[in-house]
């Protein structure tokens, strides 16, 4: 387990590394380093924030323990394929039913081209990336899936990205080859964000096996309804026997409900999401 620990002063660091090692040319001119500012300025909420995860999204990228946690789940998600295939005999046939952003496919070009202009997520420039259809996968995820498909289980692609996404999701999808990348198999975000519809109308033809997620509402209802951090901890304890044999998590550490739980699921601003770090953070 990853502790995450939220302080100004590593922030300042992180964002003081960053700012030196990378060169953003502006208008033909390059900016100022951070080692040519003055180092007494105090970081602004936008710093604090973007620098944040200007940090999670280049650990996605070059840790070696990220993309060996990933191998780590996917390993386990096959090994327990493997039991079920071999020891129960369902009366419906076997489903997967996986979320896609940060459970298979790599959005963190997207988080650092956001990060290095001082942003945070917003919808149009999240459309635009993936229109791209440029996301890459996360390791594991391609040979697990196929070798699920190999043992004639069936894939469910469940996402919360919406309709207008939905070709360009498809393309992604399709040119790594992954199976069931068609219409049918893709459930994008239609009235609602909660995935307990769309998992329960699988369920109606298929005995869902695993499930895969990097949030947690990817797995169960218990988790909608925007709980707060600790009602969403406590319901992972109540629940723990789920964890590695159905549900299937993947490290996300760059967005999700464990944020936006800090946020009271609201719209806040630069200034207001700082600030809810630094009170959620726990210091000495």
């Amino acid at each position: 387990m990853i502790k995450k620990q939220i302080s100004i002063s590593l922030a300042a660091l992180i964002l003081a590394a960053a700012s030196s090692c990378i060169t953003i040319k502006t208008n033909g001119h390059e900016p100022a380093t951070a080692a040519s500012r003055s180092t007494s300025a105090a970081l602004s909420p936008d710093q604090l924030i973007a620098g944040g995860k200007l940090f999670t999204a280049v650990w996605m990228q070059k840790s070696a323990e990220y993309k060996a946690l990933c191998l780590q789940a996917f390993q386990l998600a096959d090994l327990r394929l493997t039991q079920i295939l071999t020891y129960q005999k369902p009366m419906r046939p076997l489903a997967i039913v996986t979320d896609i952003d940060e459970t298979f496919l790599d959005n963190s070009p997207y988080a650092i081209h956001q990060a290095l202009q001082g942003k945070d997520f917003d919808p149009a420039s999240w459309n635009e990336w993936v229109n791209q259809a440029s996301a890459d996968t996360i390791p594991g995820a391609f040979s697990f899936f196929h070798h699920a498909a190999a043992q004639g289980v069936t894939v469910f692609y469940v996402t919360n990205r919406d309709q207008a996404g939905r070709a360009a999701t498809l393309k992604n999808l399709r040119k790594f080859n992954f199976p069931n990348a068609d219409d049918q198999h893709l459930l994008t975000m239609a009235a609602t964000s909660s995935k307990q519809a769309r998992r329960d109308s699988i369920s109606e033809h298929y005995t869902i096996a695993l499930l895969l997620g990097d949030n947690l509402t990817d797995f169960s209802a218990l988790f909608d309804n925007h709980p707060t951090a600790a009602e969403r901890t406590s319901a992972v304890l109540n629940h723990k026997e789920a964890f590695g044999k159905k549900f299937i998590v993947l490290p996300n550490p760059n967005y999700g409900d464990w944020e936006n739980a800090l946020y009271q699921y609201k719209h806040l601003s630069p200034a207001q999401k700082a600030a809810a770090f630094k009170k959620a953070g726990k210091s000495y």
